[in-house]
């Protein structure tokens, strides 16, 4: 049994020497705890709850999603639930991570999966004192809705018996953990955006917010900025200053306060993917990086200071090379790989329906398919068609810079018209928005275009799904995912996302389209495959017959091959497409 938190003094927040000395004087086992996040976790506060409940298996935690330093959760041992919409890594492409290869079996944690908007409606219905929330996004219709009994609820229209509304319960973790910019010693807590979940969860918490920052500055800097104060005093019960309290995930500033804004460490969360491809190697990164690290400022220390200059962004003048970073020379002459096929017709098919369908949004979702709406919307404006291109955590009219593939980058936020969160850009501009075109990937995809991202058939992990159930659910979407018997499945291992709002997948050999949902799709468009994923030149099919029926599961009505009567050729990816996809794309990543 756990018992409510004393202030030192009413009015203000304890003031701890750092975020380990803020953990243990707060939390205790059995809580349930909320890492909130922006496109900043507070990292420096989880790395103390794992340093200080280590082998507890005792916590509850609940974050938008799991990935990078995050996965000293399950490493500690100290978490006994995780409750989230993503298990993975995100950098510097998404995939399934192997700590969780058992995580459907309750190992190492016990895990509640929801989608990226539905989680961020039950921060709000807590936050706003609500018996429910309401969602249009279709988790009681997919496998997400298993485990949920109590939770989410479908009832009857009230006023149309043909229709249901979903309901969720509020989402209310006993303290929320926040990293922001700059506090005063009252405990108003600035941060910046794009702001993410935003501050729900520090008014959806029982008890209240336990907050680290970049500095504690004067009461007097804060009262003259009451516009960028996030988080009132009155919420926060512990303050602490974390220096690059979110690495290794980036943190924007503004500038505020003389605080700089740094990137994401790039070299650092590509250090933690390969860390974790054994338990051994995982282990010791552990011990390295957070279980024999005894505080933040030893961490920091142990970063070095070479390392924290060259991750200051905006760079001061003549400043660092990564925060500069000069993209590296194109090569546009070497031939296509079938992933760069792959993006350029999916990103085609999107520039198409912009022009057919007056398209006036893309929500992209992380992967091939955030790549096709980057080349589509590049490809579009060369030709003086104006789209905008947002990210669900908050990024909208972005301008991606060429040279940096990952979604969430600081340096994509720089050049965005506007930077809000979550039910901004999954609500406002995705779900209420009937002129948003999704563009997804999937790991598994049915003949009704149902999206699985979940669960293998060998029942390993991939990584959940975040905000593909949301987007789905609500507006018109393509799909672009590489065409195999494994992946173009007649039967789903877990149905993650609706596919009825699908009518476009994109292969690497073409375009299937359908009129509907309830009909069959049809390949409409047709380029050769080249060579890749174990195939060479001689493994490739001869013709779109053979390619929709070596390289896809799917079962086609009686008398149908899967292509259709009017199949049109695909013009060869061109060097201009190529060049523009390996400017964006310099590193290939997504080669």
């Amino acid at each position: 049994m756990t018992t409510a938190p004393e202030r030192p003094f009413a009015g203000a927040p304890y003031l701890a020497s750092g975020p380990d000395d803020l953990i243990s004087r707060f939390v205790r086992a059995g809580d349930h705890v909320h890492a909130a996040a922006t496109m900043s976790r507070p990292n420096a506060l989880l790395n103390a709850v794992c340093r200080t409940f280590t082998g507890t298996r005792s916590l509850t935690v609940s974050t938008t999603a799991v990935h990078s330093s995050a996965h000293a959760l399950a490493l500690s041992g100290a978490v006994r639930k995780v409750i989230t919409g993503f298990v993975g890594d995100t950098y510097p492409s998404p995939r399934p991570n192997r700590l969780y290869r058992e995580l459907a079996e309750g190992r190492p944690f016990e895990m509640e999966m929801w989608s990226l908007l539905s989680y961020t409606q039950r921060l709000m219905a807590g936050a706003l004192g609500q018996p429910f929330a309401t969602t249009g996004s279709m988790l009681a219709e997919t496998d997400l809705r298993h485990g949920k009994e109590g939770s989410l609820h479908l009832v009857p229209h009230p006023e149309d018996p043909d229709r249901t509304v979903t309901l969720l319960s509020p989402l209310r973790p006993r303290f929320t953990l926040f990293h922001g910019v700059v506090a005063d010693r009252r405990g108003n807590v600035v941060a910046c955006p794009p702001l993410g979940e935003g501050a729900w969860a520090a008014y959806a918490a029982t008890d209240g917010v336990l907050a680290s920052v970049e500095a504690i500055v004067d009461d007097e800097a804060i009262a003259a900025m009451p516009d960028r104060v996030v988080i009132p005093a009155a919420r926060v019960l512990g303050l602490c200053e974390a220096p690059l309290g979110a690495h290794p995930q980036s943190l924007r500033t503004g500038g505020l306060a003389g605080v700089d804004g740094y990137l994401d460490d790039y070299a650092f969360l590509t250090g933690i993917v390969a860390a974790c491809k054994t338990p051994e190697t995982a282990a010791a990164w552990y011990e390295e990086w957070v279980g024999g690290v005894p505080d933040h400022a030893a961490y920091l220390e142990k970063l070095g200071g070479a390392r924290r200059t060259e991750l200051v962004f905006p760079a001061p003048p003549g400043g660092s090379a990564a925060a500069g970073k000069t993209p590296a020379p194109v090569d546009a002459d070497a031939a296509p790989t079938e992933q760069e096929q792959l993006i350029v017709l999916g990103a085609r098919a999107v520039a198409d329906l912009v022009r057919e369908r007056g398209y006036d949004t893309l929500l992209a979702g992380i992967g091939t398919s955030h790549m096709s709406a980057w080349l589509a919307a590049r490809l579009l404006a060369d030709d003086g068609v104006q789209v905008q291109v947002a990210a669900e955590l908050g990024l909208q009219s972005m301008d991606p810079e060429p040279g940096d593939v990952f979604l969430f980058s600081q340096r994509h936020a720089e050049r965005s018209q506007m930077l809000a969160g979550v039910a901004e850009t999954l609500g406002g501009a995705v779900a209420a928005n009937p002129r948003c075109l999704g563009v997804l990937s999937a790991a598994e995809i049915d003949p009704d275009a149902n999206i699985n991202t979940t669960l293998l058939p060998d029942g390993r992990w991939i990584t959940g799904s975040g905000g593909a159930n949301d987007i789905a659910s609500s507006v018109d979407c393509v799909v672009i995912a590489v065409a195999s018997a494994r992946r173009y499945v007649s039967r789903l291992t877990h149905l993650t996302s609706p596919g009825l709002r699908v009518r476009d997948v994109v292969s690497q050999f073409g375009r299937f389209t359908r009129t509907g949902a309830g009909t069959a799709f049809e390949l409409t468009s047709w380029l050769p495959p080249v060579p890749g994923r174990g195939r060479t030149e001689a493994d490739l099919p001869d013709g779109p017959e053979a390619a929709v029926r070596d390289l896809t599961g799917w079962d086609f009505p009686d008398g149908s091959t899967g292509v259709g009567a009017f199949l049109t050729d695909e013009k060869a990816v061109t060097s201009e497409e190529l060049s523009l996809l390996r400017t964006m794309d310099p590193e290939g990543f997504y080669r």
